[in-house]
């Protein structure tokens, strides 16, 4: 294991302009914080450029940093670099470049997501894990929406990056072409007109989640029927990813009885 003790090393340098958004288009890496992250990214077999590790951590780990010299250079750094690295107020002690994943998109979606303007990081993040864990078959990130890639996105996706296909589309054209053609387009909206768990997911279909303060585009909103998540005690509305999460996993459950019923 090399160590880097300098912040001009070429390495730490790469790994720092990978933070904008341009730099990880450009070179088609990001930048993986945390343990648990690494390791997400180690047990499917992702493509590692280089990894970065404190001395405490490389003691506290010995398997994993074995691991980590076996697929790509691993250098020993001190917290002070790792603190040029993240994104975090609180660095990790452990952070991986690695080729952002891009896994091939289904011959035929039965249901996608489409991230239509979602800004924060958090909430994309979520919605991706969440995704993830409903069965989505592919996520298409619309024009205006929050780089999937950003820091932020990948800690609170908890691995999703490396478990959905995820598109980013510059524009409207693109999206509308990676939609199965004739498929029901759904829009969550506080004022849809069907209530969501009257919709037959068990059909292909897309579903799509708006901005958080500008809700969704003119061209969505053009396109998609409404679909409302009902609410108690006035409460005006869920934020983007409760919606989302409470929509996809009642397509979830429509379609874990419709095998049951097929058994």
């Amino acid at each position: 294991m090399k160590e880097i003790t300098s912040a001009s090393n070429p390495q730490i340098k790469l790994a720092v302009r990978l933070r904008r958004r341009r730099q990880r288009q450009a070179h088609g890496l990001c930048t993986l914080e945390g343990t648990r992250l690494v390791q997400d990214a180690l047990s499917v077999g992702a493509a590692f450029h280089t990894c970065f590790i404190s001395a405490a951590a490389a003691v506290a780990q010995p398997d994993l940093a074995a691991e980590l010299q076996r697929v790509c250079s691993l250098y020993l750094v001190s917290p002070e670099i790792l603190d040029k690295i993240s994104e975090t107020v609180s660095p990790q002690s452990i952070a991986a470049v690695v080729s952002m994943p891009e896994l091939p998109l289904p011959s035929a979606a039965a249901l996608s997501l489409i991230l239509d303007g979602v800004q924060d990081p958090g909430n994309a993040g979520t919605l991706l894990r969440t995704a993830a864990a409903a069965g989505v078959d592919q996520v298409l990130c619309a024009p205006g929406c929050v780089d999937p890639f950003n820091g932020k996105v990948l800690r609170a996706a908890m691995g999703a990056h490396f478990r959905v296909p995820i598109r980013i589309l510059e524009n409207w054209e693109a999206v509308w072409a990676a939609l199965p053609s004739g498929q029901p387009l759904y829009l969550a909206s506080a004022e849809g007109s069907i209530l969501y768990d009257e919709v037959d997911w068990n059909e292909p279909s897309a579903l799509a989640l708006g901005s958080e303060a500008r809700g969704a585009s003119s061209q969505m909103r053009e396109r998609a029927a409404t679909v409302a998540v009902p609410m108690a005690a006035a409460t005006e509305s869920l934020n983007v990813a409760g919606a989302g999460a409470v929509i996809l996993f009642e397509a979830a459950r429509q379609r874990r009885n419709a095998i049951r019923r097929a058994l």
